[in-house]
C-alpha cells in the first residue's frame, strides 16, 4: 500500500514542489485547503491531478482532527503559514494565528487522532510531522553561519510565530515521543515563489522591462545578505528528514550568501540588460527591523540526510527571470499566494 501525506499549504511555492516529489516517489498525496473560495484549488488541480483535497483550516482545531481522520496519513507536512514578513507587521495577529497557533492545532490534532496522552506514547506506526521552520527565527545573528544550536532572535512578527511553532514542534517530541521533526529552511525560491517576495518582485520587474513594460524596478536595502536556493531541492530535504531512524531538527541551506544588490545584478544580466539603469532605491520598502546577514551551515544535513542542494544560485536566478519573460510574453499574470 502507498504511503499517505497530508500537506498544509499546498497551494504554495513548497507545497507545489513537494507534491511533485511525493507523487514521484508513490505516496498518495493529500492538500489541506480551506474551502471552495480556495482561488489555488484549481491550479493545484491542474499542476497535479493526483492530488486529493481534505477541507480544512489552520484556524480551526475541529476542522485539522476532521482532516487527519479522513485521511489517515502516514507523514503530515505542515508548510501552511502567513509567509511574508512584511505582511506580518500588517497583520500580526492573524500571523501568530496562522503560522504559530497553527502548529500546535495540527499537532493536537495528530495526538488526539492518535490516542496519544504522556502516559501513552505512540506506536511503531505513528504519524510523523515535519513542521517548517525558519532561518527568519535566527533574526539579529548571534553567530556567523548558523547552525541548529545557533540562539534565537527573531525580527518580525513571522519570525516570533515561527520561533513558537519549532519549540512547539520540539515540545511535543519530547513530552509524547512523537516523531515530529522541524526543518530550517533558509531562503528557497523558483518560478512559482509568490510576487511579493524580493527573488520573484526582481525576476518579474526584469521581465517588464526587458519587454517593454516597464522602465523602472524600485527596491529597498540592496545590502541585505541572504542564502538563497532552489524550492524544488529544499522539498527533497523535508522528505529525507521524516525519513529518518529518529527525529531530529535540521538547518537547510547552501552555505553561501548573495547581497540583493548580486541578485539584483545577475536577474539583469540573465536577461541582456544593465541593472544600474533601471533600479531605484525606495526607503518604504524597507523593514521596521532588518535582518541583514542569514548564511546557513547544513553540514548535519549533509553528514546525516545526505542531503544537498543541486541548482546553484546563478542557475536559479536565470531560471526564474526566464520564466518570467515568458509567462508576460504570453499575456500571463502573476498573482500573489500566501500559502495557507
Amino acid at each position: 500500500m502507498a504511503r499517505r501525506a497530508l500537506i498544509t499549504g499546498i497551494t504554495g511555492q513548497d507545497g507545489s514542489y513537494l507534491a511533485e516529489h511525493l507523487l514521484a516517489q508513490g505516496y498518495e498525496v493529500w492538500g489541506l485547503v480551506r474551502g471552495q473560495a480556495n482561488p489555488r484549488v484549481s491550479r493545484v488541480r491542474a499542476l497535479l491531478e493526483d492530488v486529493r483535497l481534505a477541507r480544512g483550516d489552520l484556524l480551526d482545531q475541529g476542522s485539522l482532527i476532521s482532516a487527519v481522520e479522513k485521511v489517515q496519513p502516514d507523514e503530515v507536512y505542515n508548510l501552511g503559514a502567513i509567509s511574508f514578513v512584511p505582511m506580518s507587521w500588517e497583520q500580526a495577529e492573524l500571523t501568530a494565528e496562522v503560522t504559530g497557533m497553527g502548529v500546535l492545532r495540527m499537532l493536537e490534532a495528530i495526538r488526539v487522532y492518535s490516542g496519544i496522552s504522556a502516559s501513552r506514547t505512540p506506536g511503531s506506526g505513528q504519524i510523523r510531522f515535519y513542521q517548517a521552520s525558519s532561518s527568519e527565527m535566527f533574526g539579529q545573528v548571534r553567530e556567523t553561519p548558523q547552525t541548529e544550536r545557533t540562539p534565537f532572535h527573531p525580527r518580525s512578527p513571522y519570525g516570533v510565530a515561527k520561533a513558537y511553532g519549532h519549540f512547539l514542534t520540539q515540545n511535543y517530541r519530547e513530552s509524547y515521543g512523537m516523531f515530529a521533526v522541524s526543518g530550517i529552511l533558509f531562503n528557497h525560491e523558483s518560478p512559482r515563489r509568490g510576487a511579493e517576495f524580493v527573488t520573484r518582485k526582481v525576476s518579474l520587474g526584469v521581465a517588464r522591462i526587458k519587454l517593454g513594460l516597464a522602465g523602472e524596478l524600485r527596491l529597498g536595502n540592496l545590502d541585505a545578505r541572504r542564502d538563497w536556493g532552489y524550492a524544488g531541492d529544499y522539498v527533497r530535504a523535508m522528505h529525507l528528514m521524516l525519513q529518518a531512524a529518529a527525529p531530529e531538527d535540521y538547518v537547510i541551506g547552501t552555505g553561501r550568501t548573495h547581497s540583493v544588490r548580486e541578485l539584483v545584478e545577475a536577474a539583469f544580466t540573465a536577461a541582456g540588460l544593465n541593472w544600474r539603469d533601471h533600479v531605484t532605491y525606495d526607503q518604504a520598502l524597507t523593514r521596521p527591523a532588518e535582518v541583514d546577514l542569514l548564511c546557513a551551515e547544513p553540514k548535519k544535513a549533509k553528514d546525516q540526510l545526505g542531503w544537498e542542494p543541486e541548482v546553484s544560485f546563478e542557475r536559479l536566478v536565470t531560471m526564474m527571470v526566464e520564466s518570467d519573460i515568458q509567462l508576460l510574453s504570453q499575456g500571463g499574470s502573476a498573482d500573489e499566494e500566501y500559502g495557507w
